[in-house]
Formats: structure tokens, C-alpha cells, sequence
């Protein structure tokens, strides 16, 4: 027959299975319910961000990126900085008007944008010539009819060509170089930048959870794959732009 401390043990034990039983059955509800509604909480020790649902700041040395104070001037001969850009949500490229490559179909994917989000007046696009010498104002205005570029918070920029490959190598970390070999005689990165109403470059996760940082620039929506397999992001770019717009 079990004394009384021993029958004092068993109910402890009962009560804790009980405890436990009950706060596991609420967890797994509680798991369940997150998954659904998309809210399970991310590390954000790397992205400043608190949902996988959010898009992520990007990180350099423990602070939240945000693009560098510039000053250029434009197809219209505007003197434009960044500070012209507060309050707008805006892609970035780098490219030249006689880029034998990639440029056209990037200056497609972002007319695709333009036309997309000719509802927002908060919505531009930064496009910036790593072929200065030759991409002068009035260079850029042709470019902009020949490709039917109307957004007027599209300014596509000239200047010193010193100082936009440091806004683009050191500012937004993407590749601007004069290359005698490479076709045009320049080499510069296909990828898109999103930056928010702040000034900070955002983007979303990959499907590991990481930043994606930037946007793929040279695949077209209908051309949906290259043929290194690689999927368009210009569908994901326009969700998250539009999520940025809505952003308060």
C-alpha cells in the first residue's frame, strides 16, 4: 500500500503531465496558426526586420543601409539629388544608352514598372549612366522618347563618372567599370535596388530566410526563365514596391 508521500509524488506527477499535455497542445495550436497567417517571428538580428511577411533592411556594419547623399544632373539638364527622392519609393539602376546588352531589357522591365504604377505619385525610378562622356542630357532625353520613358520622377543622370561608380560600388555595393573588352566597353550589374520612402535600400527574403538585397533586372515577366534556368523577379519586385508604397 503506498504511504502518503508516495501518493503526494503520483498526484505531483499526474499534475505536471497535465501541465505539460496542456501547454503543448497550445503551442502546437499557437505554431499552427502562425504558419497560417504568415506571422512566425524571423531573426532579425541581420535584417532589422520582424517577419518573413516584412521586408528586410539591409545591413552594413550593424546600420541600416540607406543610399548616400548624390547630386546629378538629369535628361531635362534638373540639377537632381537624392533628397528629391524622400517620400517616393524608387528603383535604381546603372546602365548606358549604348549598351549592346542587358540595358534594353532592363529599360523595358522598369517601363513595365512605370506603366504599373502610373496611379502613384510617390512611385520613380533612378537610372544612372556609367558612360557619362557620352550620355549627356540631351543623349538621355532621346532615351527616354525612343523607350517611352514619361514618369517624371524617372530622372535618368549624368556627371563626374568617378563619382557615380563610388555611389554605385560604395554606396549601393554593385559592379560599374570601364572594361575596354566588354561588350560596349563597359561592365555593370543587371540588378535593381529598391529603396524606401527614407532613403533605406529594402528588399525581401530569399526562400532561405536571407535578404535578397537586389531584383534581377534581365528577364522579363514573359520571358519568365533565361536560359541559365535563373526565374524573373520583376512579379516580386512590383509586390514588394507596392508593399513599400503602402508602407506608412
Amino acid at each position: 500500500m503506498p504511504t502518503g508521500a508516495s501518493s503526494k509524488r503520483k498526484y505531483t506527477y499526474v499534475w505536471v503531465s497535465t501541465i505539460i499535455l496542456v501547454f503543448g497542445i497550445f503551442a502546437v495550436y499557437e505554431i499552427t496558426k502562425r504558419l497560417k497567417e504568415g506571422t512566425v517571428v524571423e531573426d532579425d538580428r541581420l535584417t532589422g526586420a520582424s517577419s518573413i511577411n516584412d521586408l528586410s533592411f539591409i545591413l552594413a556594419n550593424g546600420q541600416k543601409r540607406k543610399v548616400p547623399p548624390f547630386s546629378f544632373l538629369d535628361q531635362d539638364s534638373l540639377l537632381i539629388s537624392n533628397e528629391d527622392y524622400l517620400g517616393k519609393v524608387y528603383v535604381v539602376e546603372f546602365f548606358f544608352t549604348t549598351c549592346p546588352t542587358i540595358c534594353p531589357i532592363m529599360t523595358k522591365n522598369l517601363v513595365e514598372l512605370q506603366n504599373t504604377f502610373t496611379e502613384f505619385e510617390n512611385f520613380g525610378v533612378a537610372s544612372f549612366t556609367i558612360n557619362p562622356r557620352y550620355d549627356t542630357p540631351t543623349v538621355l532625353k532621346k532615351y527616354t522618347e525612343r523607350y517611352g520613358i514619361t514618369d517624371p520622377d524617372w530622372h535618368l543622370m549624368t556627371g563626374d563618372q568617378g563619382e557615380i561608380y563610388k555611389l554605385a560600388q560604395e554606396g549601393f555595393y554593385i559592379v560599374a567599370s570601364e572594361v575596354e573588352d566588354a561588350p560596349g566597353g563597359f561592365e555593370h550589374s543587371g540588378m535593381f535596388a529598391l529603396v524606401d520612402k527614407n532613403g533605406y535600400i529594402r528588399s525581401r527574403y530569399d526562400e532561405n530566410g536571407n535578404p535578397l538585397i537586389y531584383y534581377r533586372g534581365t528577364i522579363t515577366e514573359k520571358q519568365g526563365v533565361n536560359s541559365e534556368g535563373e526565374p524573373q523577379q520583376i512579379t516580386m519586385l512590383k509586390e514588394d514596391i507596392k508593399k513599400l508604397l503602402l508602407e506608412k
